[in-house]
């Protein structure tokens, strides 16, 4: 079974993580380069890209190849693709992960809505994945490989999120694009399939108050903490692999029981409700 985890073939596996510079993304390049894949990770800031191949090069002797992609543009999302079977000659996983964690809009009603924020907020969070698996999926039939895209949403897409129109939104259509593209190449041996995050903590805590905030937050979730973005490679490293050869249209929820445990929406005052 363990060796079902492994992408050093022969052939060895290689994979494209986007929002690759950063948190999830980071995180889930690494745990597929440890486990053989050659990574591709791509994201507008390219010096977040070089410190992740750093990164990676440090812990695996394999540095990713490093592209500056902006995920917004279908073209570009295609160049990307494009660059990953020019450098390795296949390409086996799609991992559609950038996304705008800010939550472009945020705190906005609907009856004051920038057409700007919404655009960039399904832009970013939804058209990238489209564009990633139409790219990706293409390159699998062409070369007929039985590949693997995984979808990240946000646990916002599952319930309610009144500050987070745009984003929220998107996520859920990243979950509704997953089962949809999942059932059109289900017949061809290809996978898709979708994280589903809660709260989880991207980066260190660099002051006393982030690290009381995580505290708080963390005491609010069933399992009593946050999670860690290291916690999502695993989940991405199976979803990849063989292992999951009878899994697709699913979304794997991620969150330490928040959703099953009622947490309340994203604007909720957790302070209030602890103290």
């Amino acid at each position: 079974m363990l060796e079902k985890l492994r992408f050093d073939g022969p052939p060895r596996k290689v994979a494209i993580v986007t929002g690759g510079g950063r948190g999830l993304g980071r995180e889930m390049a690494l745990a597929l380069s440890v486990h053989g894949a050659d990574v591709v990770i791509a994201a507008r800031t390219q010096s977040q890209l070089e410190d992740t191949a750093d990164f990676i090069a440090a812990k695996t002797g394999r540095r990713p190849l490093v592209v500056p992609t902006n995920v917004q543009s279908s073209e570009q999302m295609d160049a990307l693709v494009a660059a990953t079977v020019a450098a390795y000659g296949r390409l086996d996983f799609m991992v559609n992960n950038a996304g705008i964690g800010d939550r472009r809009g945020a705190g906005s009603r609907i009856w004051d809505y920038d057409d700007d924020d919404w655009r960039d907020g399904q832009s970013v969070n939804l058209d990238s994945a489209m564009y990633g698996s139409r790219a990706a999926i293409r390159v699998f039939k062409q070369m007929g490989i039985p590949g693997a895209v995984v979808n990240v949403s946000s646990g916002t897409a599952m319930r309610s999120a009144p500050d987070s129109l745009a984003y929220a939104s998107a996520k859920a259509g990243v979950i509704s694009l997953t089962k949809s593209v999942a059932a059109q190449v289900a017949g061809e041996g290809i996978r898709v399939n979708c994280i589903v995050p809660g709260y989880v903590v991207q980066a260190p805590p660099e002051t006393d108050e982030q690290k009381s905030m995580i505290a708080t937050r963390g005491r609010f979730n069933p399992i009593r903490r946050l999670g860690e973005a290291w916690e999502l490679g695993p989940l991405c490293v199976f979803l990849c692999s063989e292992l999951a050869s009878y899994i697709t249209g699913e979304s794997f929820v991620i969150d330490g029981g928040g959703i099953a445990g009622g947490v309340a929406p994203i604007d909720h005052d957790v302070t209030a409700v602890l103290s």
